[in-house]
């Protein structure tokens, strides 16, 4: 499963010049490009860039917590966090890991240029709030709503 703009929080659409992606590395962040893909990452979390046929560059993945090399999503399942992997598994979230995605949103848009929004800075917005309690509601069994799967214990 691929994961395309999630949320319109990081304003998307913006578009970065190839001298902002390039000046990220001298900001202690990891930037591996490949095809007009470029894959930035610190503190174990990451967000991704395409290239447009103009030459500028599109997020594509908003900064997220890195599990394995792969980018997990945020599910806030309303009495707990999750992380879930492109495989529909679902972790729950340290408080460490919301620390380091906080941590690294912010030096993001700050080396971006992008503005933060009050909402956006008092804490972490999730890719999926499902949480309905309701019985026979959209979201009265959370895990089928975002299609999550419980870990088998062997």
């Amino acid at each position: 499963m691929k994961f395309l703009c999630w949320v319109a929080m990081w304003y998307v659409n913006n578009l970065f010049d190839q001298a902002q992606v390039e000046s990220l590395s001298s900001r202690a962040f990891l930037v591996r490009s490949s095809g007009g893909v470029v894959r930035i990452e610190k503190y174990d979390c990451g967000a991704e860039l395409r290239k447009t046929p103009e030459g500028r560059y599109q997020m594509t993945v908003i900064p997220c917590i890195m599990m394995c090399g792969q980018f997990t999503r945020l599910w806030d399942a309303g009495y707990q966090k999750f992380l879930l992997s492109s495989e529909g598994k679902k972790y729950p979230v340290l408080v460490t890991q919301l620390a380091n995605l906080r941590k690294f949103n912010e030096e993001l848009r700050t080396a971006l240029g992008v503005p933060t929004y009050y909402n956006e800075a008092i804490g972490s917005t999730c890719h999926f709030s499902v949480y309905d309690r309701v019985k026979g509601r959209p979201g009265d069994i959370p895990d089928e709503t975002v299609g999550a799967q419980e870990e088998v214990e062997h």
